[in-house]
């Protein structure tokens, strides 16, 4: 008995025509980091220099917005003094600010892994050693003002910290940046509303403020560089791509805040998860922190199959 030889399907000329459209739509790479280059050279900020550092803490001032607050309109808020809100807003801000840590260290590994065999005189490459750059400032920055806020550092559990070492490995090209992104666009949008806010911390407001305008060109870089690559990049890596920026959204929401936090406060851990998890409130908050990145991800083909399950199940996408 002879088996009938397996077909290739061979591409259309639907698909070629889909193909040519989506690269014509695509920016030229160079004149993308040339652009954000010049940008750099007139809005950079020396952190060091440009906030007081030794300026006492404002008196009765919060630092993260109330609304941001994780139990914000929950039963268990409606119940805590104001000094307990206060003081929950003051180490979820040391939380946040933690785990922003630990995705621009992730990042700085990633964006090193994408330039190493890129040409070292181009522009693509310049303007990531020069994001790299900034992260480092701002990774400083952000442990500068936890050391001021008084809070402990809230690092991510265990099982999570060694499982980004796992998908740091294995990440695609295009999953590294989408990871990027992810990690920048929410806590990008939380920020937008923190450094207008009189009722925040001085020093709080001027962090917020300078990591606002310095992503604001990281956010450009990474999704001009994930489009490109969601066109360019294999099937498999585009599949791949679609489920480990699943798992990176469920890793990250569940990371956002340390429960410890709770527990710190005088709260009780498990019902204050139990709220956070129930409250109508922080769904919207989170989703709303996500939608302008989950438009992006949806438009480009990212937001598919499993992936978006997984999206879905992190809570940051609705169903």
């Amino acid at each position: 008995m002879t088996t009938a030889p397996s077909r290739t399907t061979e591409p259309s000329e639907t698909d070629f025509t889909a193909l040519r459209d989506a690269l014509g739509m695509l920016k030229d790479r160079e004149q993308v980091a040339e652009r954000l280059l010049e940008s750099s050279a007139r809005h950079s900020f020396d952190p060091d220099r440009e906030l007081d550092w030794d300026a006492p803490a404002d008196e009765g001032k919060w630092y993260w917005p109330p609304e941001l607050v994780s139990l914000y309109d929950t039963p268990m808020w409606k119940k805590m003094s104001e000094e307990q809100r206060m003081e929950l807003a003051r180490h979820e801000a040391a939380s946040i600010a933690s785990l922003g840590i630990w995705f621009e260290i992730i990042l700085m590994q990633l964006l090193v892994r994408h330039i190493y065999d890129k040409s070292v005189t181009s522009n693509h490459v310049r303007y990531a050693l020069t994001e790299i750059a900034d992260e480092c400032r701002h990774s400083m920055m952000f442990a500068k003002m936890i050391q001021k806020g008084g809070a402990p550092a809230y690092p991510v559990p265990r099982v999570y910290h060694n499982l980004a070492r796992v998908l740091k490995t294995v990440s695609t090209t295009p999953g590294s940046f989408a990871a990027t992104l992810l990690g920048e666009e929410i806590l990008d949008w939380m920020q937008r509303l923190t450094f207008p806010d009189e009722r925040i911390q001085t020093l709080v407001r001027g962090v917020t403020r300078i990591h606002v305008i310095e992503e604001a060109r990281h956010v450009r870089y990474a999704r001009e560089e994930l489009r490109r690559q969601m066109v360019t990049a294999p099937r498999w890596e585009q599949e791949f791509t679609r489920l480990s920026c699943g798992e990176a959204a469920r890793v990250f929401s569940t990371c956002f805040i340390n429960p410890q936090v709770y527990e710190n406060v005088g709260l009780d851990r498990r019902e204050a998860v139990a709220q956070v998890k129930a409250s109508g409130h922080r769904t919207e908050v989170m989703q709303n922190g996500a939608r302008r990145l989950t438009d992006f991800l949806d438009d480009i083909g990212v937001l598919r199959g499993p992936g978006r399950r997984l999206w879905v199940r992190s809570g940051l996408l609705a169903g």
